[in-house]
Parts: structure tokens; sequence; C-alpha cells
């Protein structure tokens, strides 16, 4: 909110990128590919340029805006140049380091992390613990040693969860939802609770058996947790997880699992975790069956 502020009064410069092309952009900074080209923003105020930067004092007018892009057809369709970016500092988020540098991230909490690191002149790490070098198994090391500069270690560290949302225990999900919290309590609206069941029950029966899907924040995430025992599906969130499960109940939460919208979430059987370079080449390389872009049911 603080940021949002600045912005709308015009006190900070901000550029506005796609998760997906921001991934995409730090991921090639950080692999010395200048720029690349992407479908993402075609047709918008991305391409055509426009969209505010920097606001005027009284946020009235804009000051600068974004320049329109380079575009280029393939395969008959048409793409926009992204530059890679590279920053002067990364500040970064581990679990786990050694001596060395070698991180380990916890669960979904790699999700930006790494593209980050790579992209940065020096990248400051914060961990939660230091352990001798070898003590971490090589084949279990999620970023070498040689992008990160600096080891920053917290000591006690509570690890805070922005959206604590939970389920009962009941397994069909008939009588209830989801109970998100929030900081300052719980988020009660019953009335739109039954109407946020209805809608997400209604359309996990058009989600078939046997693909991946991607499903956006709100409505569309509690969708997982009315899927027929019998269908087999594997649901992928952009943070970095494929194989999302229910919410959690009160005794299985963990600040470390969390979906895109930063919800609280479990793991099914056979999960696995990445970046969110990978999970953005999963959605962007079309190997979901269902996605946000492609509702291909």
């Amino acid at each position: 909110m603080v940021y949002q502020e600045k912005y709308i009064k015009g006190e900070m410069e901000v550029e506005f990128v796609p998760q997906g092309t921001l991934a995409e952009r730090l991921r090639a900074g950080g692999s010395g590919t200048p720029a690349f080209y992407t479908q993402t923003g075609v047709d918008t105020v991305f391409e055509h340029g426009g969209l505010p930067i920097l606001n005027s004092l009284d946020g009235r007018k804009p000051l600068i805006v974004n320049l329109p892009k380079e575009s280029r057809i393939f395969d008959g369709k048409k793409y926009l140049l992204e530059n890679a970016l590279k920053t002067n500092f990364s500040l970064i988020k581990g679990w786990k380091a050694d001596t060395e540098g070698n991180l380990i991230f916890r669960k979904s909490a790699r999700n930006f992390n790494v593209d980050m690191a790579k992209a940065a002149k020096v990248c400051i790490a914060e961990v939660e613990e230091i352990v001798p070098a070898g003590e971490l198994d090589p084949d279990h090391i999620h970023l070498p040693s040689i992008f990160v500069h600096r080891l920053v270690v917290t000591g006690k560290y509570q690890k805070r969860v922005e959206y604590l949302t939970t389920s009962t225990p009941n397994s069909d999900y008939e009588d209830s939802w989801f109970s998100p919290k929030i900081a300052n309590g719980t988020i009660s609206c019953p009335e739109m609770t039954k109407k946020r069941l209805r809608i997400a029950k209604r359309a996990a029966k058009e989600i078939k058996s046997g693909i991946f899907v991607n499903l956006g924040v709100g409505i569309p995430s509690s969708i997982i947790n009315f899927i027929d025992s019998d269908k087999s599906v594997r649901f992928q969130s952009e943070n970095g997880i494929l194989g999302l499960g229910r919410y959690p109940t009160e005794d299985k939460v963990d600040p470390d699992i969390v979906n895109a919208g930063k919800e609280t979430v479990t793991l099914s059987k056979g999960a696995s975790i990445f970046s969110s370079s990978d999970s953005f080449s999963m959605i962007r390389g079309k190997h979901l069956d269902v996605s946000k872009t492609n509702l291909s049911l």
C-alpha cells in the first residue's frame, strides 16, 4: 500500500511488467541473453505504450509513460520484443546455505529467488542457517555459490503467512468452504462465501481427468477443493508448484507452501517444486492443458 500511494502521488517511478515476462527478463539477464520475443502483451498498452510510469505530484497526469515495443511475426503470430533485466543488487530469502554460498530453498519459497539472484551483480541472501562446506548434498543445491555474494543469518526467524487459508476436515467440502485469515482477523462474508462455493463447485465439474491445470487466484484457486476423488488432475501454480493440493486443515499449515495468491495450500502426492521461470515455461510453452490463457477443457 505504501508503494501504491507513492506511485499515485508521483513520488515513485513504477514500470508494470506481466509476471511471466518479469521472470523471463530476469532469467535472460542472468544468462546473458540481451532480449527475447513473447506473445504476452500483444495488442495491449504494453505494446502500444502510454502506461504511466511516473505521475505528476498531484496525480492528475503522467509525466513518464512506457514506450511502444518492437514487434515481429513468427509462424503467423505477433510477438513483442522484451529486453533482459539486470540489477545491481538482489535481496533474496533462502533456507540453508553452506559457507561457500550454496543455497537451498524450502518448498514454494524458491519462486523468484533463483532468477533474481542470477540477474544481479551482487546477490545478498538471507538464510536461516549456515552449515560448513560439504554438509549440503551437491545433488540438493538449488542455487550454486557463484551467484551468491553475501550471506545474512537472521537468527530467530518468524515465518509470517499473508493469507492463512484453511479448510475443515470434511473431505467433500459440502457444508463449508475455506476460512481465509489475515493479520487483523478472519474475513467473513457468508453470502459471498456461498456464491463462491457454488461457482467453484460448478467449475470443478468441467475439469477433466488426466490433465494439467493452472488456475487464477481467488475463486479459481478454490476449485481444487471440489475435484471428484476419482479424477486425476495436476494443478500448477505460477510461483513454482506442480501438484497443488487442497487447502490445509489448521494442524497442517506450512508457511513455505503457498499458491500464487499467497494462500496456504498442501502438496499432492508426486508434486514437484521449481523456480518461477520454469513455471512460466510450462505455461508459455503450452505444456498445460488448461490455463488462464488457454481454456482448452
